[in-house]
């Protein structure tokens, strides 16, 4: 692979001086009141979106955006457990949203917290999963689903706010 020059080299935060990999030292940090939305774009086949036509679909695992957010806001709290690097923090709210497209189903996550750290992952993973499990509630009728995007969209608390320029 090759090396880009960019002329400076970024800093990894998760990386010490010894170029090990570490949590973050957030002992000096006041808690800020800090959010994040994230987004995963599926796109479905033409049959799994003509049934969720007249809203959420019911199968033998249960009905399908329902069971996702459910399982969102396991992997919410269950972050720290899946990306070895983040700290645990304690979620004061987490919301999901699902919008439906002609070919696609958007799944939106946000997250808040009174914390030294921001909410980021946990957004991702939330999302991540949801669409995941999205994924396997719809994969019997058929496998011809693709989990196009998943994205950060913003982010407020800590040293700065960050919105995606979509």
């Amino acid at each position: 692979m090759d090396e880009i020059k960019t002329g400076s080299q970024p800093t990894f935060s998760h990386i010490d001086e010894k170029n090990d990999p570490g949590m973050v030292d957030v002992s000096g940090k006041t808690p800020t009141a800090r959010t994040a939305t994230a987004m995963s774009r599926i796109k479905l086949n033409q049959d799994i979106m003509k049934a969720f036509e007249q809203g959420d679909i019911r199968t033998k695992k249960g009905a399908v955006f329902q069971t996702a957010i459910i399982a969102g806001t396991i992997a919410v709290k269950k972050t720290s457990d899946l990306i070895p690097l983040c700290h645990s923090l304690p979620i004061e709210k987490c919301d999901f949203e699902f919008k439906r497209a002609p070919e696609h189903v958007e799944i939106y996550c946000t997250v808040k917290t009174s914390a030294k750290t921001g909410v980021e992952m946990e957004a991702l993973t939330g999302v991540s999963v949801a669409a995941l499990t999205v994924y396997d509630m719809c994969k019997a009728v058929s496998h011809d689903i693709i989990i196009e995007e998943t994205k950060l969209l913003m982010k407020t608390g800590g040293k700065s706010d960050f919105i995606s320029g979509k």
